[in-house]
């Protein structure tokens, strides 16, 4: 089944999202891989797809897992986590309808 994962930042959020941004790519490069990302992208801060110094105010993913207790269990292993990125994480079911 899918999963949203929608995690919002601490504020100025960019410099701790930077020191783990490899890791957190790198997990989700591992989904990838298993077919398992639908979607993934950090929401920039100001209105512009490179925000600069502005950074971001948090984090959509969509992915696949056995459970909902599996996709718990990934959200709070992430790297993002652990340097204090994150001040919230929902994880919640997900039922995509389109593109079908």
């Amino acid at each position: 089944m899918l999963y949203v994962i929608y995690s919002e930042d601490v504020p100025n959020s960019l410099e701790k999202r930077l020191s783990v941004r490899e890791q957190h790519i790198a997990r989700l490069k591992e989904m990838q891989n298993q077919g398992r990302l639908i979607i993934a992208g950090p929401c920039p801060a100001i209105d512009s797809e490179d925000p600069g110094a502005s950074g971001f105010t948090g984090s959509l993913l969509v992915l696949e897992f056995n459970s909902l207790a599996d996709a718990l269990a990934w959200a709070d292993a992430d790297p993002y986590i652990a340097a204090g990125v994150y001040e919230k994480v929902t994880v919640k079911p997900y039922k995509m309808v389109l593109p079908a």
